[in-house]
């Protein structure tokens, strides 16, 4: 399962810096807008303290985590659904990913420019969203233009559309997000298809920076009026510092523990990777063995015969049963013979909804 994140935000917010630390790629990071045109790309492996446990339960060869893909994507300006900037392209990029981490700055730094010459990351996120809605307006227009004839030709479907539609477009024109609507799911199928740019979920990401001026330490009003917006919006976020982290990114684990210890820093950018894995609605169950311990993707809620389809197709064409325990369980009981005989490992049969951290067998 192939599912990716976008990092937008204005230029010079630190979404390459963010992007070199998260994937340990160079990109370029200068001090000046629309550095990055072309999105460079990522695979990140997922932070589990499961994985390495079962492994060493296990003895096994190999380890192999669960991953989601980061892509930085060019710096937006004010304009952009109008063309201005790179606009197109940086829109035509967002359009293709599942889920979108938004870069703001809240700290301030006279050597570091800021396309607004402000530090103000609650209008940096109303810049950026609603170059979003607007794109996603045009889009609503265009569709709702093209489906007149089926509607009036009587056709169920494009009838239920043009009413999702029209809802999506009311609620834009407001000013608001077209993931705050609420549809139907027959509803949702039909405009699945438009790749709705503000439909898509958000990771606010807040970019502090170790020893400044930030606006979370300071209590600042600009701070006091974002967390007012999250908690009004039920949105989720995260606070990293993009330049420490892009420090560190070639050190050990135990080198970055000791060096943030020292540092006095209490971000972690493994909380974004978390993070953008629960938005996009993402959970891990695990194999474990001698060859190998892996940590596989599902979607949230899937059945045992559709989460078997990660590993191979088989094990959802011709799922018969799957043995399952929790991680922490079995790590409770040391190995699975063990937990056997306590009857702790459970037979499951097509209708089990697949559970996070469930180590899984399956029958075939």
């Amino acid at each position: 399962m192939s599912l990716s994140i976008g990092i937008v935000g204005l230029p010079n917010v630190g979404k390459s810096t963010l992007f070199n630390a998260l994937t340990r790629k160079c990109v370029p990071s200068e001090n000046y807008p629309f550095c990055t045109i072309d999105p460079s790309v990522g695979i990140v492996p997922v932070p589990d303290e499961r994985l390495q446990k079962l492994a060493t339960m296990s003895k096994s060869e190999k380890v192999i985590p669960a991953v989601v893909e980061f892509i930085d994507i060019a710096g937006l300006v004010k304009g952009a659904a109008g063309g201005e900037g790179l606009g197109n392209k940086f829109l035509s990029h967002i359009r293709e990913v599942d889920a979108i981490a938004e870069v703001v700055r809240i700290f301030e730094d006279d050597r570091i420019t800021h396309v607004s010459n402000e530090i103000n990351p609650l209008s940096d996120i109303e810049v950026i969203n609603l170059e979003l809605i607007l794109a996603d307006r045009e889009t609503v227009s265009k569709r709702l233009a093209n489906i007149t004839k089926d509607v009036k030709g009587g056709k169920k479907e494009a009838a239920i559309e043009k009413t999702a539609l029209e809802k999506i477009d009311k609620a834009l024109g407001e000013g608001k997000l077209a993931s705050d609507v609420v549809l139907s799911e027959e509803e949702e199928s039909l405009v699945k298809g438009l790749h709705l740019l503000s439909k898509k979920p958000i990771l606010y990401v807040l970019n502090k920076k170790t020893g400044g001026k930030n606006l979370d330490e300071s209590n600042d009003k600009r701070h006091q009026d974002l967390l007012k917006f999250f908690k009004e919006t039920n949105s989720r976020y995260v606070i990293v510092d993009a330049g420490f982290e892009a420090e560190i990114k070639d050190l050990n684990l135990d080198e970055k523990k000791d060096f943030r210890k020292e540092s006095g820093v209490d971000t972690n950018v493994d909380n974004l990777i978390v993070e953008g894995y629960k938005i996009l609605d993402l959970i891990t169950f695990l194999t474990t063995g001698t060859d190998e311990t892996r940590a596989w993707t599902t979607k949230r809620n899937s059945t045992a015969p559709v989460a078997g389809r990660a590993l191979h197709s088989d094990f959802h064409d011709k799922f018969i049963r799957a043995e399952v325990i929790g991680s922490d369980e079995l790590l409770q009981f040391g190995s699975y013979a063990t937990a056997r005989e306590h009857g702790k490992v459970r037979t499951e049969g097509k209708s089990y909804i697949v559970q996070d951290g469930d180590v899984i067998e399956f029958k075939i």
